[in-house]
């Protein structure tokens, strides 16, 4: 009896272990978990742009306030300032609390700051609203990606990044228009449509649950080794969005002005800048199908030339029409690069600090977006608005092609033509 009584306890203690083990499967999250986090990030990456109509009459209007004509743009950029300092708290928070705590909190923030600018009377008061607004914004963009990174993996993880992408760049296409017209109204009026951000609110309580944080025992299961050399990859990553960033966010810095030397209005600024979220959102689209394609060091170098060309054609237009045409190219860099950036960080990170390591790329997509006017100064008053996108493109399309370079095949053998021509990545290039 002893031996099968040893034998019973065995067998109840593998049952009661069974269920910790890190390998669970996870199981896809409910469709509306989903619709709301999907709906969450059309509020992000063009959350400050949508005041961009706004800018020219917000000028004048607070003209007595000394540095007004500077001080006006950083109205768009002292939002990305406060993302980038708030992001790596919203990233503790994250790992910490749960996604679903950080994005709640992070959506009703955003309604109440974004709206408070409308009743602003003070320039100084109403940036302040703005830096709200931005902590509002890590918050969300954080609870995002994370969410994201927990639920898939693989090909799924790729194609839903790729979706939360072209989510941001649909709520820039939808938005900038719609506060272009109402800009032209009234500037104060696109304030008000930072409010849809209390639907989403209520959408993320009720749809969202928080998925049991991985056991803190699986984490020795990735060697501490590798650490060094990882970190410097990370790094890396943030820099090239932090550059890539730097170079869009000219669209809705810089563009309203270029614009109204062409006798663009509101409506039309508002439309115009929303042409390269349209395209972000197309490629962002396409990455799922590009990454089954292509090494993540090929897309980001792709990315990066099709920004490059899209800014020298706006520098060098000489109407309306090629400007857009170079803000749809551009965008579509865009739409690639970030996508490709959060699966590889997603990749990268342990899964108990994912939201830390994934908050540092929100520092420095909005980082880039902060420093934007100030690194493009100088060139405008060198020059003109247009020289500076001009000069910024031959920037980009020459570090696309110093990459390219690097990329080239070093072997033109028949396994390596073989393997160009079909498309098909060795196990090596699919990890870079």
């Amino acid at each position: 009896m002893r031996p099968d009584t040893r034998s019973h306890a065995r067998g109840a203690t593998l049952m009661t272990l069974a269920p910790t083990r890190p390998a669970a499967p996870r199981g896809a999250p409910p469709r509306l978990a989903r619709a709301a986090v999907l709906a969450a990030a059309t509020l992000t990456i063009m959350a400050a742009a949508i005041i961009a109509p706004s800018l020219p009459a917000m000028r004048e209007v607070f003209a007595d306030t000394h540095g007004a004509d500077l001080l006006v743009r950083f109205a768009l950029t002292v939002t990305s300032l406060a993302i980038a300092v708030s992001a790596p708290v919203s990233g503790v928070v994250a790992d910490r609390l749960g996604r679903r705590t950080l994005l709640v909190a992070g959506l009703g923030l955003y309604a109440v700051s974004g709206t408070a600018g409308y009743f602003a009377g003070d320039l100084y008061v109403l940036l302040a609203t703005r830096a709200l607004l931005g902590v509002a914004v890590g918050g969300i963009t954080t609870a995002v990606s994370a969410a994201i990174t927990d639920w898939f993996d693989g090909p799924r993880r790729a194609s839903f990044l790729g979706l939360q992408q072209a989510f941001a760049g649909l709520g820039g296409v939808v938005f900038l228009p719609l506060a272009g017209l109402v800009a032209a109204v009234d500037w104060r009026a696109p304030f008000w449509i930072y409010a849809a951000s209390a639907v989403v609110a209520v959408l993320a309580v009720r749809a969202l649950r928080d998925q049991p944080r991985i056991a803190r025992t699986a984490a020795p299961a990735r060697a501490p080794a590798p650490r060094r050399p990882a970190t410097g990859r990370i790094l890396g990553l943030y820099v090239l969005a932090l550059v890539a960033t730097l170079a869009f966010y000219m669209a809705p810095t810089q563009l309203p002005f270029l614009l109204d030397g062409y006798g663009g209005g509101p409506a039309v600024t508002g439309a115009v800048i929303a042409g390269s979220t349209l395209s972000s959102v197309l490629g962002a689209l396409a990455f799922p199908s590009l990454r089954r394609r292509l090494p993540s060091t090929a897309i980001t170098t792709v990315s990066v030339a099709l920004l490059g060309v899209g800014w020298l054609l706006v520098g060098t237009a000489g109407g309306i029409a090629r400007i857009v045409a170079g803000l749809l190219v551009g965008g579509a860099g865009v739409g690639l690069v970030v996508p490709n950036l959060n699966l590889r960080l997603g990749e990268l990170a342990p899964p108990d600090r994912r939201g830390r390591v994934l908050s540092g790329l929100v520092t420095g997509i909005f980082l880039g977006q902060f420093l934007s006017p100030l690194a493009v100064e100088p060139l405008i008053r060198s020059a003109d608005i247009a020289d500076a996108f001009t000069w910024t493109g031959l920037a980009m399309a020459a570090g696309a092609a110093v990459a390219a370079l690097r990329l080239w095949p070093p072997r033109t053998g028949r396994h390596s033509s073989a393997l160009h021509r079909t498309g098909t990545t060795t196990p090596k290039e699919r990890q870079q």
